[in-house]
């Protein structure tokens, strides 16, 4: 569909500082065009809303656009990244696209930028270095952190800007994320939005009484000031100084740029929590008629007025437009949960590019993921791993030993304590080309970086379009002693949201396999590794062309009376029980190793089903919503009626893990317990 032409004057998307200086009416003219039809357009959403024709809900920028519109004028959109809030609909419509593709993200309709797949203000443009929003504000953040250094790695100049209201700035994620950019060095502008309220509570129920946001870059060691945004011909001024600076310096700045919510939170906001008069006083303070004054002076009032009528003409033949666009069609909606299956990269046929002339060679799974790792880090220039303790020590687990020495900080780095920043700057830098490798030192302590790995990362393709390859290293399991928190499986817990793919080897072999496949897929994948397996027995490992097979099942023994499924170090368990089995009972099974636990590929297992009529499935994670019964439910759903016998699980009590080397042997299978359970259950 052909969108209507644009006026000249917002054809204009960059403002050079220079002109704020030798030609102020054409820099004034340029804003308040914009400002204009931002504000216009707020108001016709809020509008159309009220009728019925968006649905949900809406968020309004009115009294913010003397902030994001100056700044988003004066960024350079060939470079710089962003990441816009609720607030920031004038900042969006500077950076890239028609006002009619804007609009038909709020009409959710078939030319929506999400597809229809996001309400109003949760886009972006990715492709153009906008990160679109979450509704957690304060973990975008780290994203534009993560983009910006990677185009500073590929030659680019660029400066970050993040957004985050005096609500957000009290989350953990913002204090993470300011300490990340300084540690790290990088060019980020940080603006706090302080229009007075988180939705309903006002700065006095959110900070001490003459709490100054801006003050706590100094704990950062960072520069911080605050500006009057109201006015945008100020915050043009401060903003390209600032801009300015921190491109030169590669050094972040914390601004608190004290702004307006003419309107409530959101549509259905009553404000009935200000204080009387508090609204007139906003808005006696708009910026939209102040830069409108100062505009008349410089330039007429016929120019002005012949300006608005022609911003506003070209919004309402916009909004036609968008109102007879097609409703989207929900049949691609599953097919792009994970984005397309690309091209193996071209690896060299050897695991160590040092020692080619080995063919082979006996490693315990921790040397083949490090073997793997050193591969990835040496052909692959884009490759980034990061972590606690990954450095100079090598990880918890010495997996990332020797790499630091040599491939430099700049491939290899320790992060601070603070997963859920660190993993939002992995993702950053993996949509901006990179690809990162994130070691966390214990799976427990995903849970601090769910929202980035399961709200971000794994909803990313669906609902933008962006790929974002990244892979998640996971030490994860029992059997160490190492108590409730450094033993759990989390495979159902993670698995659970739609968007990750997952692996979880049992040999070296498919250690080794898994990081290559996972490394090159365009999908957030995150491997388990069993710490039981890290250095429990050695194999072969050797350049195998079928690496990809990682992410389908492997079938380990051959027999008819059951079919087993198991995957990780349960995988040994169930082996050990299944010898047993054939040893003394000459009872055989079909054994399967799963390998990959999301996408499911069962066919196979199905095949074998079908041949058996009884199916055991065996993990380590909890039985109450453990990852077996979805292995269940999947396999019988189609194939109940070849069953002989109700389903066996077998998994670890409804605990938290123990500590005690008696009560965790309790508390999770071995083969005793799967030998027993097994032989209770053919009975």
């Amino acid at each position: 569909m052909s969108f209507p032409q644009t006026p000249d004057i917002l054809n204009k998307r960059l403002l050079d500082a220079s002109v704020l200086s030798h030609d102020l009416p054409s820099a004034l003219e340029q804003i308040y065009a914009w400002m204009l039809c931002s504000r216009t357009v707020d108001n016709r959403i809020l509008e159309l809303f009220r009728q019925g024709l968006i649905k949900g809900t809406v968020t309004g920028g009115q009294g913010n656009e003397s902030l994001i519109v100056p700044l988003a004028l004066l960024a350079d959109k060939s470079q710089d990244v962003i990441s816009f809030t609720h607030r920031g609909l004038g900042g969006h419509l500077v950076w890239s696209g028609h006002v009619c593709d804007h609009l038909n993200q709020y009409f959710a309709n078939a030319e929506s930028p999400t597809k229809a797949r996001e309400g109003n203000i949760h886009h972006g443009d990715p492709a153009n270095r906008s990160i679109p929003m979450i509704s957690h504000l304060g973990a975008m953040i780290s994203n534009v952190i993560g983009l910006t250094d990677s185009q500073r790695r590929n030659g680019k100049n660029a400066v970050g800007f993040t957004f985050f209201g005096d609500g957000s700035s009290s989350t953990g994620d913002v204090h993470e994320s300011l300490n990340l950019a300084s540690l790290l060095s990088l060019p980020i502008i940080f603006v706090v939005e302080n229009n007075k309220y988180a939705y309903s509570t006002p700065i006095s129920e959110q900070f001490v009484k003459g709490t100054e946001l801006w003050k706590r870059a100094a704990g950062y060691g960072i520069e911080g000031y605050s500006i009057d945004a109201t006015d945008a011909h100020n915050a043009a001024k401060e903003f390209s100084k600032a801009i300015e600076k921190v491109r030169t310096t590669s050094r972040p700045i914390l601004i608190e740029a004290h702004t307006l919510r003419l309107r409530g939170h959101a549509a259905y906001d009553t404000c009935d929590y200000l204080l009387p008069g508090e609204a007139d006083s906003f808005l006696s303070q708009d910026g939209l008629p102040k830069i409108r004054t100062e505009l008349v002076k410089l330039s007429s009032e016929e120019k002005v007025k012949k300006l608005e009528e022609s911003i506003s003409s070209f919004i309402e033949t916009c909004i036609k437009v968008s109102l007879s666009t097609a409703r989207p069609n929900p049949k691609d909606m599953q097919v792009d949960l994970f984005a397309p299956e690309q091209k193996a990269f071209a690896w060299k046929p050897v695991i160590d590019s040092e020692t080619p002339e080995v063919k082979k060679e006996t490693l315990n799974s921790a040397q083949a993921i490090n073997k793997a790792l050193k591969k990835i880090l040496t052909e692959r220039s884009e490759s980034v791993i990061l972590g606690q303790d990954i450095g100079t020590y090598g990880g918890a687990f010495k997996v990332t030993e020797g790499l630091l020495k040599k491939f430099g900080r700049s491939r290899v780095f320790n992060t601070p304590l603070a997963e859920s920043a660190c993993t939002g700057y992995a993702i950053g830098l993996s949509l901006g080309g990179n690809r990162a490798i994130e070691e966390f030192q214990f799976a427990d302590f995903t849970t601090e970086a769910a929202t980035q790995i399961t709200l971000n990362a794994a909803t990313m393709h669906f609902r933008s379009g962006a790929k974002c390859p990244i892979v998640f290293r996971l030490p994860a399991g029992g059997g160490l002693t190492f108590g409730s928190f450094h033993s759990q499986e989390l495979e159902s817990f993670l698995l659970s949201m739609p968007g990750l793919k997952a692996l979880y080897p049992s040999t070296p072999q498919d250690a080794f396999n898994s990081l290559l496949a996972a490394y090159e897929d365009d999908n957030p994948v995150i491997i388990f590794e069993h710490k039981g397996l890290y250095r429990k027995g050695k194999g072969e490992v050797s350049w195998d062309p079928n690496y990809r097979s990682v992410w389908k099942p492997k079938q380990v023994r051959s027999g008819t009376q059951a079919t087993v499924v198991s995957y990780g170090e349960m995988l040994h368990q169930a082996n050990e029980a299944c010898a047993y089995f054939e040893e003394e009972y000459e009872q055989s099974f079909d054994l399967f190793d799963l390998r990959c636990l999301s996408p499911l590929d069962l066919t196979s297992i199905e095949a074998s089903l079908k041949k058996t009529g009884r199916l055991i499935v065996i993990h380590e994670g909890r039985m109450t919503h453990g990852f077996g019964a979805e292995l269940v439910a999947r396999l019988t759903e189609y194939h109940f009626t070849s069953l002989k016998k109700a389903p066996l699980r077998i998994g670890s009590l409804d605990l938290p893990v123990p500590f005690a080397p008696e009560l965790e042997s309790a508390f999770r299978p071995n083969t005793e317990k799967i030998i027993e359970s097994i032989t209770q259950w053919l009975s």
